[in-house]
């Protein structure tokens, strides 16, 4: 916490006993009680934690802002002041969130250490408006010194990496004195994730309903031109039968992804070998591969290795991501499957095993890499389509993995094809965990 420059408090009233004057005790007192009983409003109300954390913040900052005026007599009495504003210091240096305390003039005279770093020019003694380049923000502030109502408004600040605040504004009023506290509240995550929620529910509306059209399409020509024609009634109805099974892999995995997310805080604990679980889904895609051409490698070693997991979530991460390179890597002729241990690639320790699939297609342009993982991001949207995806596969996987407490790692270069690596965690004791599974 810092306080206002000492040039700019009140010198020290030798005169005077130990103590604060009587007057200036009661002003205090009464700042601090009046702060106290919003506090305890807030918490019978219910209301959410940040406001509750603005006003504890607001009893220290009000201590504080009226301290500075308060003339302490005898030396012992400037010691104990000065160890009171340590503490009190202490205390602000925990508040993770960036506060300032402004006076009547909209000087401001306190600032938590987040507001510093929140912003970098901030200055104690120096109007507000020298900091923030917010007019909903500075006329906030002056409607709430006018009227003494709390406001809460929002504003963006663009200063090195761009973050949206919505800030508390409230009045403090004790005697003569007034100021006000301004409390932010990081809403950046939470405006990203209400993005991502409205991108995801216009991108999920549009996947089901091309095929939809589609299928409505082919009912109304069943039902016209096409009604007698059948050699066109049999062609019509394949189409409609894929489409309706493109809707219903979809629905499937926004199900899924649904499902993992609920469970997301649940690590998955049950021993899975991880090795016997790659071959099993090396067997059922050779059939595939086969068809296109494309042959599939298994550099691996010879013993079990237990992972602890989910083995139904965890054929779903290897069978996507094996069967993708199958199909988008075709033109490689080969695909090599790794399971090592200890792990491969970047933080990797020996508590882990990396299980990596690399394919020798045409690769990923390095712009794409850091989004594949996004829902209903697709590279190539026609090849995705044709080939029965749903843009859900990766961004399943990911979630899966997440749940593993695992880590996903891409590679790729245009002509270099592509390696998708799976991290996770050993069971720590394999010989008991194949017992377990035995």
């Amino acid at each position: 916490m810092t306080l206002a420059p000492p040039e700019q408090r009140m010198p020290a009233d030798t005169t005077q006993t130990r103590g604060l004057r009587g007057r200036e005790a009661a002003v205090c007192a009464t700042a601090t009680t009046s702060v106290v009983f919003a506090l305890f409003a807030l918490a019978e109300h219910g209301l959410s934690p940040w406001l509750m954390a603005a006003s504890g913040t607001a009893i220290l900052l009000t201590l504080l802002l009226f301290r500075d005026r308060m003339p302490i007599g005898v030396p012992s009495a400037s010691r104990s002041g000065d160890r009171a504003d340590a503490g009190v210091a202490a205390l602000l240096g925990a508040v993770p969130d960036p506060a300032l305390l402004v006076d009547r003039r909209s000087v401001v005279v306190g600032a938590t250490p987040a507001a510093y770093g929140a912003f970098p020019t901030l200055r104690i003694a120096q109007p507000l408006s020298f900091t923030l380049r917010a007019p909903a923000v500075l006329e906030g502030l002056d409607d709430v010194l006018k009227s003494g109502e709390a406001r809460t408004v929002e504003f963006t600040h663009r200063g090195g990496a761009e973050r949206v605040y919505a800030v508390s504004i409230t009045a403090l009023t004790a005697g003569d004195d007034k100021g006000a506290l301004l409390f932010f509240r990081d809403e950046t995550a939470a405006r990203r994730l209400e993005h991502m929620r409205v991108d995801f529910v216009a991108n999920a509306s549009h996947e089901l309903r091309t095929p939809l059209a589609s299928v409505m399409g082919f009912i109304e020509t069943l039902q016209g031109p096409a009604r007698n024609d059948a050699v066109a009634r049999e062609r019509f109805l394949g189409i409609m039968r894929e489409q309706a099974q493109r809707m219903s892999r979809l629905i499937d995995d926004l199900l899924s992804l649904s499902r993992i997310e609920m469970r997301a805080h649940v690590q998955p604990a049950t021993p899975v070998d991880v090795l016997g679980l790659v071959k099993h889904i090396i067997d059922t895609l050779t059939p595939l591969a086969g068809d296109r051409g494309v042959a599939l490698e298994l550099v691996a070693p010879s013993t079990p290795v237990i992972v602890p997991g989910d083995r139904d979530e965890l054929l779903r991460v290897f069978e996507n991501l094996i069967e993708n390179a199958v199909k988008y890597g075709q033109s490689g002729k080969r695909v090599v499957i790794t399971v090592s241990t200890p792990a491969e690639g970047a933080a990797a320790n020996d508590n882990e095993i990396s299980i990596s699939v690399r394919d020798f297609g045409p690769g990923i342009g390095p712009e794409h890499v850091p989004r594949l993982t996004e829902r209903f991001y697709r590279v190539d949207v026609a090849a995705s389509r044709d080939k029965g995806g749903t843009g859900l596969g990766l961004a399943i996987v990911k979630h899966i993995v997440n749940h593993h407490r695992g880590r996903l790692q891409i590679e790729s270069e245009l002509g270099q094809g592509a390696l998708f690596r799976v991290v996770l965690p050993l069971f720590g004791d394999q010989k008991a965990a194949g017992r377990m599974r035995g």
